[in-house]
């Protein structure tokens, strides 16, 4: 018989210092401290197989931060490192668009640099080891250990060797305890201890709920001659509806490589609306085909991109821990940039902690004071505006630039998984949104496909990692009144109702878990909030190649 998880003897690490997430932020920030204090003891635990198997972005980085950091990068750079060139930004129709004459002033990118966030943070990752940090990959935190006050103590790593009924296998290895003074979150958007900690210390008790959209990218390989290295182009409009936010990123690249994506906000009110789809009808508009046709993928994935901005921002400490970086939800939207905010966040961090003998205390109203938070006060109604409609979201988007957020007002965010309108509401045809799709011919043929792309593994005999607290609801309630969204908006196609005929209903649902690339879209758009995701074995999950 398996004892209890708090019954069995685990070994345990003792540091100054743990950082869960090997991300920019969570790396940034064990180098500053290690640069400011060689004596603290430091470690980043990073559920990933290897550092940046796990990181999807865009990404376009805005480089002072990382001057700031590290003042020679620029001599030895990260692998993928392209100088930004020249930006478009187009308003698409089915069938064609209109290019802006002007770029709007956060999508303009002189300066600027195209990376692959996961090759960055393998870039930054041995810079870290060379100051004494210690890195330990495949090593997923699966809670927080707290005193009995409830002080953060630290966090326990996950078990492995557990089978899928719960037992244990011939090679259980039970996870060990890390203990420290302090404990930094920097797990990125929607990450599962940051979302237990903020309920259990109320941190969100003064902010609107925080929000998110879902970007699904791919790196492709094109015939030679066909990129332009250092070619930013961002889309908005089709095949977006006029009341769904979404909108396009495509990034040229070295070596006739081109990064591709979108991103669907998850506060998307219908319920057929399926991101992944939209993103392979945008493969096929007329001023992107082209230029794919006769290339081939190389890697694929998709990942939650935090949006809530300034209003939701959640008080980021608590006794023995804090937030920095995306788990604290700083990623400037207008701009779609979170990378410079992650590094800013992770020193300002480093930085009050050797100020104030690790104590956590007071790091908020450092945050606040920020040039980080300041920047995100200038846009935060930008976002919010795309509720009410495209035309008003960019009509909107202009005043609040033109003004540097300077409005008298500052608009609600709503959560995501409140805003699906029903299908009974929708029941009329003139209603539904009038999708005039293409026939897809580019690949990947369909979700399987894509998932093959992210190159994701879990082991099957494992516990499933998505738990539905109550499936009965998706087989009554859910098909009648949504239509099974979760069959949509995941784009690993992890949720299947099948038709079961022992089952009380003659269906029931089906987690494909193997599947998952970590997304954490369900966790977040599930109309119900009955899904929770939690972390799998270490080293479990996509394994991102430059994305």
């Amino acid at each position: 018989m398996n004892q209890p998880a708090d019954a069995i003897e685990r070994d345990v690490m003792e540091y100054d210092v743990v950082t869960v997430g090997a991300g920019p932020a969570g790396l940034s920030f064990a180098i500053r401290l290690k640069q400011l204090n060689p004596e603290l003891s430091v470690c980043v635990i990073e559920k990933s197989s290897t550092i940046g198997a796990h990181i999807l972005s865009g990404a376009v980085i805005e480089p002072g931060p990382l001057d700031a950091l590290l003042p020679g990068w620029r001599e030895a750079p990260p692998p993928v490192c392209v100088p930004a060139k020249e930006d478009e930004f187009w308003l698409l129709t089915r069938d064609g668009g209109r290019k802006a004459p002007i770029v709007p002033p956060g999508m303009r990118n002189h300066g600027n640099f195209i990376v692959s966030l996961g090759a960055l943070c393998a870039w930054l990752a041995p810079q870290a080891e060379a100051l004494g940090v210690e890195i330990y990959p495949g090593f997923a935190a699966a809670e927080t250990l707290h005193d009995e006050d409830g002080t953060v103590l630290g966090v326990r790593i996950g078990d492995m060797g557990i089978a899928r009924d719960g037992s244990h296998k011939p090679g259980y290895t039970p996870g060990i305890d890390i203990r420290a003074k302090v404990t930094v979150l920097a797990e990125g958007a929607r990450g599962h201890l940051t979302k237990r900690l903020v309920r259990r210390f109320g941190l969100d008790a003064d902010s609107d709920p925080q929000a998110y959209s879902i970007g699904i990218k791919e790196l492709w390989q094109l015939p030679a001659g066909r990129a332009q290295p250092g070619k930013i182009v961002h889309t908005l409009g089709w095949p977006a509806d006029n009341r769904t936010y979404g909108g396009s990123f495509l990034y040229h690249l070295e070596h006739d490589q081109v990064a591709i994506g979108y991103v669907s906000g998850l506060d998307y009110r219908d319920p057929e609306y399926a991101p992944y789809e939209a993103f392979q009808q945008w493969k096929h508009h007329p001023l992107i085909k082209p230029l794919l046709e006769g290339g081939n993928i190389l890697s694929a994935g998709a990942r939650a991109i935090v949006t809530g901005g300034w209003q939701s921002l959640p008080r980021v400490e608590m006794p023995g821990a804090l937030l920095i970086g995306d788990a604290a939800g700083l990623l400037n939207v207008p701009k779609i940039k979170g990378t410079h905010q992650a590094v800013r966040s992770g020193m300002l961090a480093a930085e009050h902690l050797v100020e104030n003998a690790l104590a956590p205390t007071g790091f908020d109203a450092t945050l606040r004071a920020s040039e980080a938070v300041r920047e995100l006060h200038k846009v935060r109604n930008i976002k919010p505006g795309f509720k009410r409609g495209l035309w008003f979201g960019l009509a909107n988007g202009a005043w609040e630039t033109a003004t540097a957020g300077k409005s008298p007002w500052t608009l609600k965010v709503t959560p995501d998984w409140s805003s699906l309108d029903r299908l009974d509401a929708r029941a009329g045809a003139q209603e539904r949104p009038r999708r005039d799709y293409v026939q897809r011919t580019l690949p990947p043929r369909d979700r399987l496909a894509g998932v093959y792309f992210a190159a994701t593994e879990h082991d099957e005999d494992q516990p499933v990692h998505l738990h539905v607290h109550d499936t009965s609801i998706c087989v009554t309630r859910c098909v009648e009144e949504y239509g099974n969204p979760c069959t949509r908006f995941c784009p690993a196609a992890v949720y299947e109702i099948v038709e079961d005929a022992q089952a009380e209903h003659g269906k029931r649902l089906q987690i494909n878990a193997a599947n998952c690339v970590h997304c954490k879209t369900c966790d977040i758009k599930d109309p119900y909030e009955i899904i929770t995701w939690v972390t799998p074995e270490g080293g479990s999950g996509p394994n991102y190649q430059n994305l």
